[in-house]
This record gives C-alpha cells, structure tokens and sequence, in this order.
C-alpha cells in the first residue's frame, strides 16, 4: 500500500486508512456505482468522499505499475493545482494505492464532500431550472477561465460541474479529475472542449454567445466552431453506442 495524506489531515491517516482497508464493508454509496465505486464517510463533522477507482485491464496494470500515474493520484495533484489557481473543485484529503511487485491494482481518491444545487446536466433536461439561462452564461464564463489559467479539463461533461449558488452569483466546482492538461490553449481547442456538454442548439448559442463577449472573438466564428464540433462528437458517441449494442446483440445470439 502506497499513499499520500495532505497535512491538514495528517492528524487522521490512521482513521483514513482504516476507511480505505475497510472500504467495501463501511461508508454509505452515493450517486452512480457503475464504472467506480463512491461512498461518503464521516470523519470529525467532516462529510467525506471516497473514489475507488476499479482495477485496471492487464495492459494498464503494468502501465500504471511503472510509468503512469495512477488515476487517483493524477486526481489529488491536479486538485492541489486547482485550487493554487483559485478553480473551484473539492478539498483534495488523500490517495492511496495498492500494488505487487509487477502489477497494479486499486486506487482510491479521497476529498471533502461538496454539497450542491445541481449540475450542468440539470441544465439539459430542465429547461424551465430558474435562472437557467444565468447559469449556463455563468458557467461558460467559468470555462473561459479554465482556458485563460491554461486549464484544459478534458472530461468537461455535463455531470463533471458541480454547481451551487451563493448569494446572488453561482459557484462551480469540477470533480473527476484524473484526464487534465495544463497549457496554453489555441483558439479550436478551447472552443473543442464545450463539444461534450449538450445537444441543444440553443444552448451552444447561449454559450458562444457568451464566450464571444468574453474572449473578443466573432460571434459566428464561435457558434458555427462550437456546433461543429458539438455534432462531431455526437455522431462518434451514437456511432459508438450502436457498435457497442450490435456487439452485445452478437454475444447473446450467440450464448443462446
């Protein structure tokens, strides 16, 4: 076992570690268990959230042994920088990970829990959510920060943006945070990273709308990139799902 406790919580690493070691057995699952597993711990009046990212396949378990960071540390590092950019995301407590001599295996993120009033995909299926159109203004302007701090979150999806509001203004916050670049970003690829996050025209209008405001670029220019790109991913994404259900089809025909 391998780990890193950040030093506000050093006090608790017996605590966090027992938590870890008895992660299967303790701690109340929250939100989506399919890909990896989250559970919610108390620790001290603290609401705490722990990540346990699933074993990789074999290929990956060498990576991740020798020459790749694991997910759940790339997630505390990448936490730290953004909060040293003063980007919201939850309080980065902790990884842990567990390794044999030749392979790796699981991993664990740990942080504060972050209460919130939804999330960006609220914003896609609630169109009457008050203040909608507020919001997705404000959260693109929250993107064009990302960009200007050379901030490239590459899983910028609609679940992947907590949002919460405080006062008469909206706070964001990003979660899942293990694919991320920090660079400099071109013109293409900062309009490239809104490509995931809705199909709803009138709401990338909204967003280039607002995006042009803030960076001095054309409003057409943005908008006609912006669609562009948002279409391209969709056909990927739907292209993908068909082969995926075709592939599953093909495996039952064939069990039965």
């Amino acid at each position: 076992m391998n780990y890193k406790v950040s030093k506000t919580f050093e006090a608790h690493t017996k605590r966090l570690t027992d938590d870890i070691l008895n992660f299967d057995t303790k701690g109340t699952p929250f939100g989506n268990q399919d890909r990896n597993s989250l559970k919610l711990f108390e620790l001290n009046g603290t609401t705490i959230n722990v990540k346990s990212f699933r074993i990789p396949n074999f290929i990956n378990q060498i990576a991740y042994r020798f020459f790749r960071k694991s997910k759940a540390q790339r997630s505390y590092e990448y936490a730290n920088c953004l909060l040293n950019l003063d980007i919201g995301t939850p309080q980065p407590i902790a990884y842990y990970e567990f390794k044999t001599w030749l392979l790796f295996k699981k991993s664990y993120y740990i942080s504060e829990h972050q209460d919130c009033d939804l999330t960006y995909r609220e914003l896609t299926k609630n169109f009457d959510y008050p203040e909608h159109e507020t919001i997705l203004r404000a959260f693109t302007r929250f993107t064009y920060e990302l960009h200007e701090k050379n901030v490239h979150f590459l899983d910028h999806s609609p679940g992947n943006t907590l949002i919460k509001k405080v006062g008469d203004t909206y706070a964001f916050y990003l979660v899942d945070l293990n694919r991320m670049e920090f660079k400099e970003l071109d013109f293409e690829t900062r309009i490239k990273n809104f490509s995931k996050l809705t199909t709803h025209k009138f709401m990338v209008e909204i967003m280039s709308d607002e995006y042009s405001k803030c960076s001095g670029k054309d409003y057409n220019s943005v908008f006609e990139l912006m669609w562009t790109y948002t279409e391209a991913f969709q056909n990927r994404y739907h292209k993908k799902r068909r082969l995926k259900n075709k592939l599953k089809f093909w495996k039952t025909s064939k069990k039965g």
